[in-house]
């Protein structure tokens, strides 16, 4: 991975700060869901399974205070708050389709290794 003792330092500096930034168990499918389109808050809620309001909530302050998503009020009755991804936000959609995909083979391999065992 790392060419050399500086290169390395700067590549795991960088793994770091962007850890930092999608740390936590639900930035990263939250961002997964805004790169395929933008969504009000209740419609988050419901799209990334298990996740509390108080939760939703802290985490999108986190990806707009980061500019990876844009918050915008929308002037109805009741008001609405709709959440999209910004260009910024959306170079990370390649990074979801690699996770997700190893996701996919990762529960295939231990789905396969635990039917070997329980046989």
């Amino acid at each position: 991975m790392c060419e050399d003792e500086l290169n390395c330092k700067e590549k795991i500096r960088a793994i770091h700060d962007t850890m930092d930034v999608l740390s936590g168990k639900w930035k990263v499918s939250i961002i997964a869901c805004l790169c395929y389109q933008g969504m009000r808050f209740s419609e988050l809620l419901r799209e990334v399974e298990g996740i509390s309001g108080r939760m939703l909530s802290r985490e999108l302050k986190d990806l707009e205070m980061n500019k990876l998503i844009e918050r915008t009020v929308v002037d109805t009755k009741p008001v609405s708050v709709f959440y999209k991804i910004t260009d910024y936000g959306a170079s990370l959609k390649e990074l979801t389709d690699v996770i997700a995909e190893w996701g996919i083979k990762h529960r295939a391999m231990i789905t396969e290794d635990f039917k070997k065992v329980t046989l």
